[in-house]
């Protein structure tokens, strides 16, 4: 017999545990359930990360993208305090909104542990960014860390499970909408759940899944941005001017040849390069930590070309799933490395040469040739925005810069909803990275405050 709840959560990542807390912080004898396709946090284990293997081993779930706490368990644990980056939810609320419950999930987040140091805007910097045709965005920065977000994370998730009903290894195959039946499977056997209210917190890992969905329940999609570049390793010492002042430089510049936008984002002072398991795709990202001893000498970002596809085309995360897919295969089922002099001079990357670079990779992955699995389009961006960023931070072109590609940053497609309910899904809600509503911890975390408190609203009438 299906198990019966006042509200179900589809997805364990920062999004639906704070549904789920606040949920349960106003409504005390409310039944919830979280379901999480992957597993416990304290069981999420990477081979890679760990030392144990030099590429991924394919695991059954990934622990980078998959488990709860989300894919936000293992990043660098950035909490943005600003509507000017970091997803679309100024779509939906007003400004002021956002950021009245940005700051109420950052109370929660420090509640269980999480850092009151912020970073501040600084406009010295950006002056020096707008000289050189560069943008940089402004905004207060808390810098959690991987290694004290996973306990922040750990403690809130060790609360909430004295509270509701936490799931793990719970796929979710199927939602009936008119029923509001929850079919998944747990340990190789179909099980099923209803709920009066269903909330779709999927994050990126589950963007394919929901997408597919809501096509099937004839649910208009909106498709979003997709952006491919690379990763960027060099010394620490090059950005620190930028780093130590205000922890992430976030800089957006437009191309002179094509007019495109390339952004800087996702830094990791002293951090770490990994790889990460999407859905079958690998593809890399960045990590850092607030321990020193497991800081290391060199800083890492995200530099990625914009595009914005027009119709007919309606398939961006396809699109960018395989040009990470053919880097996969040039690479042999990993993901590639090139010194920037290599890329500029024509030629491979090759063992001898990446031995020979004085900036020594963090991550173990396949020497090769970034031109031979990227567009040009988007690879010419990525070298004209390197050039430019080299005025600001000497040292950035360097020819022993590595860049590792492929990355991507694909967002959901967005569903046609009413605050957040779903077209046409009577009390089904749809929150998060997943839903192509936001594209960071903080918005995806306010995203599910200000739902829970929609739902807590209806409850009390």
């Amino acid at each position: 017999m299906a198990k019966k709840y006042d509200v179900a959560i589809i997805g364990g990542g920062i999004g639906g545990l704070m549904t789920a807390y606040r949920l349960l912080e106003r409504n005390p004898d409310l039944s919830v359930c979280i379901l999480e396709k992957g597993p416990p946090l304290t069981k999420r284990y990477c081979p890679v990360i760990a030392k144990k293997a030099d590429g991924c081993l394919s695991c059954t779930s990934c622990s980078i993208m998959e488990g709860m706490a989300g894919a936000g368990a293992f990043s660098d644990g950035k909490y943005v305090i600003s509507t000017e980056y970091g997803g679309w939810l100024t779509e939906f609320l007003k400004p002021e909104t956002v950021i009245r419950y940005i700051e109420e999930a950052d109370k929660i987040m420090v509640s269980f542990g999480a850092t009151t140091e912020r970073f501040m805007p600084d406009n010295e910097l950006k002056k020096l960014c707008i000289m050189h045709d560069l943008h940089m965005h402004q905004a207060q920065v808390k810098h959690l860390g991987t290694d004290s977000n996973f306990e922040t994370m750990r403690k809130l998730i060790d609360s909430l499970g004295q509270k509701c009903e936490i799931v793990t290894g719970a796929c979710v195959t199927d939602v009936d909408r008119e029923k509001h039946e929850i079919i998944y499977t747990e340990k190789q056997a179909e099980k099923t759940a209803s709920a009066e209210r269903i909330v779709f917190a999927v994050g990126r890992a589950g963007n394919s899944f929901f997408s597919k969905w809501c096509m099937k329940n004839s649910v208009p999609l909106q498709n979003k941005q997709v952006d491919i570049g690379v990763r960027v390793e060099l010394p620490a010492m090059v950005w620190e001017d930028f780093s130590k002042r205000i922890y992430e430089p976030k800089i957006w510049y437009r191309s002179k040849r094509y007019g495109d936008i390339t952004r800087m984002f996702c830094f990791n002072e002293r951090g770490n390069v990994v790889m990460e398991n999407a859905d079958g795709v690998m593809t890399v990202n960045g990590h850092a930590y607030r321990d020193e001893a497991r800081k290391t000498e060199n800083s890492n970002f995200a530099l990625l070309s914009t595009t914005n596809f027009t119709q007919p085309f309606k398939a961006p995360v396809d699109y960018a799933r395989e040009v990470a897919s053919l880097a996969n295969l040039i690479s042999g089922g990993s993901v590639l490395v090139q010194r920037f002099g290599d890329l500029i001079n024509g030629r491979r990357t090759d063992e001898k040469r990446l031995k020979a670079s004085t900036t020594r990779p963090t991550l173990h992955a396949v020497p090769g040739d970034l031109s031979l699995c990227m567009p040009k389009r988007q690879l010419d961006n990525i070298i004209e925005t390197l050039y430019a960023l080299n005025e600001i931070a000497p040292g950035t072109s360097n020819h022993d810069t590595l860049l590792y590609g492929v990355e991507c940053k694909y967002y959901s497609a967005r569903p046609k909803c009413e605050d957040f309910v779903i077209d046409g899904c009577s009390e089904i809600y749809a929150i998060g990275d997943g839903a192509g509503v936001t594209r960071s911890l903080s918005q995806a975390a306010a995203n599910g405050l200000y739902v829970a408190d929609q739902i807590s609203e209806k409850l009390q009438k």
